[in-house]
């Protein structure tokens, strides 16, 4: 049984009626010559998307994407598929601008978030291969405008490229949340630092490197000081010369603040429940990190660059050694940029992104020439948008990308009723969750106000049924609930 989304309580009517009545599909320029095949394949995949995590034992119908779309309350969605080592379509649906009435189309420009680095891992890897960088040196020997604290870390093993592509470096700083409209944006030095005007702590090692795997966009930000470092070139200069004229991305760029005269090819940004980010998307001076602008055809266009190099063809930016290299998985399943899955035939590279107001993910298969990209322009963008990668696997036959299955247990209402409450994580700028009972299901609202079914897989365990995330719920010596643990981060209960 399908139940409405909690963070579309409220929404828009008008949205409703007006963004999705209108449902924009443009065709990309680039198909195979049989347009009828090709055609009918998207007619399919549009036709048939399915939850990717699934309660066992609850009925799943396909539903229509913008079905889907008013679901989540996701204006605009954008898709690229590469089949058979080409591009094979591109389609763009609902709004780039809700309130201009602005529709998207396969040129609307998305904040590619945490997919803008294996990007910049392929400029950093081309300056290995160029002579400029080593993998294995001490990132302190090149860099000149800041050096890395160690703090008694790195002794035997120091920082190093290789330990940055690959959050192995032992650097804390996870992510970055952006700067709103009319705040003072901090130099990449000030950000390192932890120096205001920014607005995340500063980027230290605390853990031996080389020791375990940690996502660490602060890790990325020292490459991108390095990089500009070594070359005497602003970032999105280098990068535009490095990467994304060499494999044709002539819509990308990586200049923060975007340019005024390209606001009117990006999309707005939206929170949970349609709320537009205040001056349509935040600013992102950890450019590596979280900074590329761009479209799915032409993240699409680097996924067939970095196929096309490994399979021993064209290599306009990287060598096939190179290629094999930054695919290679490591410590932590992770390659020299991006994340490795699967094997065999199914052996993939991919990387997901969420900024303020935009979420997004790719992958490209290894070993033969298929990929996908999707991009919204919405916090409640994720889930669908891996709803899409699924409904265009099953339509293309690829394999490793099943649902995940969340198997729930019976918990009494008394358990259930004591999670109630709202929890937050330790430190100066806390993070605030709650959880409310809602007709005896328990709901998980995140920071950004979205909604989501919490369901008990243990007496104390639990599942965000949008995406099977663990939740885990810690008691004291009396049993009452005092903290939970989601995934990874521990959040204290409030009083």
């Amino acid at each position: 049984m399908t139940h409405q989304h909690p963070s579309l309580r409220g929404a828009s009517a008008a949205w409703l009626e007006l963004g999705l009545a209108l449902l924009i599909a443009v065709p990309a320029s680039a198909q195979k010559p049989d347009d009828r095949v090709v055609a009918d394949r998207i007619a399919r995949v549009e036709a048939n998307l399915l939850p990717s995590v699934r309660v066992q034992g609850r009925d799943y119908k396909p539903a229509g994407i913008s079905d889907r779309m008013r679901y989540y309350g996701v204006p605009a969605v954008s898709v690229a598929v590469i089949h058979d080592g080409e591009f094979e379509w591109a389609r763009a649906y609902g709004w780039a601008d809700v309130e201009a009435r602005r529709p998207a189309t396969t040129s609307t420009l998305f904040q590619a978030a945490s997919m803008s680095k294996p990007l910049a891992a392929t400029a950093a890897l081309h300056l290995v291969q160029s002579g400029v960088l080593a993998l294995d040196e001490d990132v302190n020997r090149k860099l000149t405008s800041w050096k890395v604290l160690t703090h008694g870390f790195g002794a035997q093993h120091p920082v190093t490229l290789r330990g940055l592509l690959t959050h192995t470096a032992g650097l804390t700083v996870n992510g970055f949340p952006g700067y709103e409209e009319g705040e003072r944006i901090p130099t990449v030095v000030q950000v390192l630092s932890g120096e205001p005007p920014a607005n995340t702590g500063p980027v230290r090692v605390d853990l031996e490197p080389g020791s375990t795997w940690r996502y660490s966009g602060g890790g990325t930000t020292v490459m991108q000081l390095l990089l500009s470092d070594v070359t005497g070139q602003p970032f999105p200069e280098l990068m535009r010369a490095r990467v994304l004229e060499p494999l044709g991305m002539h819509a990308s760029t990586y200049r923060q603040p975007l340019p005024v005269d390209r606001h009117g090819d990006a999309a707005t940004g939206y929170r949970a429940g349609l709320r537009p980010i205040r001056g349509h998307f935040h600013t992102y001076p950890e450019m590596a990190a979280a900074g590329l602008w761009t479209t799915p055809s032409d993240l699409a266009r680097w996924i067939l660059g970095v196929q096309e190099a490994f399979a021993g063809g064209s290599q306009r930016v990287i060598s096939r050694e190179t290629a094999a290299a930054m695919l290679t998985p490591g410590l932590g399943g992770w390659g020299l940029g991006p994340a490795m899955e699967g094997a065999g035939d199914s052996l993939r590279f991919s990387h997901g992104g969420a900024n303020a107001g935009f979420r997004g993910t790719f992958l490209g298969f290894t070993n033969r020439g298929d990929g996908v990209v999707v991009m919204t322009n919405s916090d409640s963008g994720g889930t669908i948008a891996t709803e899409i990668v699924q409904a265009v696997a099953r339509e293309y036959g690829w394999t490793g990308l099943a649902p995940h299955h969340i198997v729930p247990v019976s918990l009494p209402p008394e358990t259930l009723s004591r999670l109630a409450g709202r929890y937050a994580t330790a430190g100066a700028r806390p993070t605030e969750v709650s959880i409310r009972i809602d007709g005896g299901v328990p709901i998980f609202v995140a920071p950004d106000s979205s909604a989501v079914e919490l369901v008990p897989t243990g007496e104390d365990s639990f599942a965000l049924a949008s995406s099977g995330t663990p939740l885990r719920v810690e008691r004291d010596a009396a049993g009452s609930v005092v903290a939970l643990v989601v995934g990874t981060v521990r959040l204290e209960r409030l009083p």
